[in-house]
């Protein structure tokens, strides 16, 4: 059987969503992933690149560097939660309801790992 592009659910190989809920959720994601896209990469980008940045500073000055990195941290994991993009690959083999879900925890493992990096940097002093 054919699956929901939207929800997974399984559905007869003439349609492409379950109910036209399935296709109003479906296309409001795609439209926000169009509208949002280049925001997106850009500050995903900067966060991307300003983590290793944060850790060589770190290894000078203690205090900016790993505020460099958690913060950059987590603005990447608040973006990947706001507007979350998984990868067409995730999109194709989970559907669009579970791979925005699967994001968003990513997301908020993000979040959790940059402030965990702060607290052992702060707390061992390394």
């Amino acid at each position: 059987m054919k699956k929901c592009e939207y929800c997974a659910k399984e559905i007869s190989y003439h349609e492409q969503y379950c109910s036209d809920e399935c296709h109003i959720n479906a296309n409001k994601y795609y439209e926000k992933a169009e509208k949002f896209a280049r925001p997106f990469y850009i500050i995903s980008t900067i966060c991307v690149i300003a983590i290793p940045v944060g850790l060589f500073l770190f290894s000078f000055i203690k205090g900016p560097g790993a505020i460099i990195t958690a913060v950059s941290c987590a603005l990447l994991g608040i973006m990947i939660i706001a507007v979350p993009m998984p990868t067409e690959g995730m999109i194709k083999k989970r559907k669009i309801k579970k791979a925005v879900f699967m994001t968003r925890i990513f997301g908020i493992c993000v979040i959790a790992l940059g402030f965990l990096a702060l607290g052992l940097i702060t707390a061992f002093g390394l």
